[in-house]
């Protein structure tokens, strides 16, 4: 049976996972352990560590076609849990014209943790892709508020970077120099997008 579980942009143009998708668990179980050392060689190309607490893992339809089968694979919900879990995922995957990701501020220190996470508030809306003369601004997902009133952040974001067709097409080039960047006050940092993941993010565009 082939389906989604494959990887080298086998669903480039594929921009939401159906039910039809959905492997059952005991065909997921038997390919579970090879298509997880193949995802990690597909998420090293779609993450970027941004200062020493803060990395970004970009998402696309197979990385959240992985998501939904571990989280049915663990948690054993049956069909009542696949809508909720298409619905979840399937906004995380970009549709031609953005890139999307996901945000984790990442520390194992508890108390470290909480302290730093005290001091972050709305970095959500102060992250940039910048190329060339572009400037692309991130859109955190609005679902739920994820800065306190008190100023404290989530430890994960979900993040949306719209491009123009003009963004798109220097974005795909490859002599074109791409930086992330976090403009918080209580944490600026860049970071330089390696070429072979500016060319695999290239990919989740129409």
């Amino acid at each position: 049976m082939e389906t989604s579980h494959t990887f080298s942009s086998s669903h480039p143009k594929q921009r939401r996972i159906t039910r039809a998708d959905i492997l059952s668990l005991d065909e997921y179980g038997k390919i579970r352990r090879q298509h997880r050392a193949k995802l990690v060689e597909e998420k090293r190309t779609r993450r970027t560590h941004i200062g020493p607490h803060i990395t970004l893992y970009f998402e696309n339809f197979e990385t959240m076609w992985s998501q939904i089968q571990e989280m049915l694979y663990i948690e054993r919900g049956g069909e009542d849990q696949i809508e909720g879990e298409l619905s979840a995922y399937n906004a995380l995957i970009p549709q031609g014209t953005e890139l999307v990701a996901t945000m984790m501020i990442e520390i194992e220190d508890e108390s470290i943790r909480r302290k730093t996470l005290s001091i972050l508030g709305h970095i959500e809306n102060m992250l940039t892709i910048q190329f060339s003369n572009h400037t692309i601004n991130s859109i955190p997902e609005d679902d739920i508020e994820r800065t306190t009133a008190d100023g404290k952040t989530s430890a994960v974001h979900f993040l949306r970077f719209p491009f123009t067709p003009e963004q798109i097409a220097t974005f795909r080039d490859p002599s074109v120099e791409v930086t992330v960047g976090i403009h918080h006050p209580n944490y600026g940092h860049t970071a330089m997008l390696p070429k072979d993941m500016q060319a695999t993010l290239a990919k989740d565009f129409a």
